[in-house]
């Protein structure tokens, strides 16, 4: 499923004197099968932008194309959202298939466990998302609670039946993310999926997510302020500044940008910094900014007898 958004703007609590512009005029592509980074500061317009893709915010309805005049369709000026053959700007848009189709994970997942034993709270999107006429059986809902529990690294036996808040943090997030992927969504979104992990944590959870990329969703799309976990996860990255996209690149080339990001109040990767250092020293070290692609670029500097 690709994603495409043209010319998108939402505005909070329009015409009150609480009016907020989060985003203004985006336009950004994701392709399927990517494993995409969106980052910025707080109130940049990131959380924003993923919480359209799965309709938890609709395009505000002075611009979505079905309202426009036939003659006015192909202004290239008009509001464009689609998500796959999911038209949102389109009030026949069946939502319930949409959000069946892109999981939204937000932040510390793990507070919104509410269900008595981790089986019913990872079944509840199966059995919510799920047609009037078409509900699962015990047979499908136990295999499907098992797959998703599996897909995450916990064994069904072991959890299925325990209070999900006798589980450690690990594991509770686990549970969470196994409640959203057990609908198979072709696409999921995690707003900052390592936030409050220790540094083993936060490996366990991202090595976690190319696994789900690998075998369960075919795009992962990670909100993030930490310029290491893009630099070191993420094939493509869009910067979102007041509600605006900024740039949109792979990491290798949006971190070599130190003075633009700078700018906008961002760092860079650790391995951006050993680069800049280095390159003062008339060292020029190529890489893409991951730790394993610096310390691999070092080495064969060194092995071709260049100053490492």
């Amino acid at each position: 499923m690709r994603i495409v958004a043209e010319h998108l703007s939402y505005t909070y609590n329009p015409k009150s004197p609480f009016e907020t512009k989060a985003l203004d005029d985006v336009s950004l592509t994701i392709e399927e099968g990517e494993f995409f980074g969106i980052l910025g500061h707080t109130g940049s317009g990131k959380s924003t932008f993923v919480q359209h893709l799965n309709g938890l915010l609709r395009v505000p309805s002075s611009l979505r194309g079905y309202r426009e005049k036939k003659r006015d369709r192909e202004n290239s000026s008009r509001t464009l959202l689609q998500v796959g053959d999911f038209d949102l700007t389109s009030k026949k848009t069946d939502f319930r298939a949409l959000r069946k189709a892109v999981g939204m994970v937000f932040q510390y997942p793990e507070y919104q466990l509410f269900a008595e034993t981790v089986k019913d709270d990872v079944a509840f999107g199966l059995k919510n998302f799920a047609e009037k006429n078409q509900k699962p059986s015990a047979e499908e809902i136990e295999r499907a609670v098992r797959e998703a529990l599996g897909a995450v690294g916990l064994d069904y036996s072991e959890v299925a039946a325990k209070s999900p808040f006798d589980l450690s943090g690990g594991q509770k997030r686990r549970v969470a993310i196994a409640g959203v992927i057990v609908t198979r969504p072709e696409i999921l979104i995690l707003d900052e999926p390592a936030a409050g992990l220790d540094p083993l944590g936060k490996q366990d959870i991202l090595t976690l997510l190319h696994d789900l990329h690998r075998r369960w969703c075919k795009t992962v799309i990670i909100v993030s302020h930490d310029m290491d976990e893009i630099a070191e996860n993420c094939t493509m990255s869009a910067v979102f500044a007041e509600g605006q996209v900024k740039y949109c690149l792979p990491p290798r080339e949006l971190f070599q940008k130190a003075e633009e990001l700078s700018a906008l109040g961002l760092d860079i990767p650790l391995t951006a910094k050993l680069c800049r250092a280095l390159e003062e020293r008339g060292v020029h070290v190529d890489c893409d900014f991951t730790t394993e692609g610096f310390v691999r670029a070092v080495l064969a500097l060194k092995a071709k007898g260049g100053r490492a």
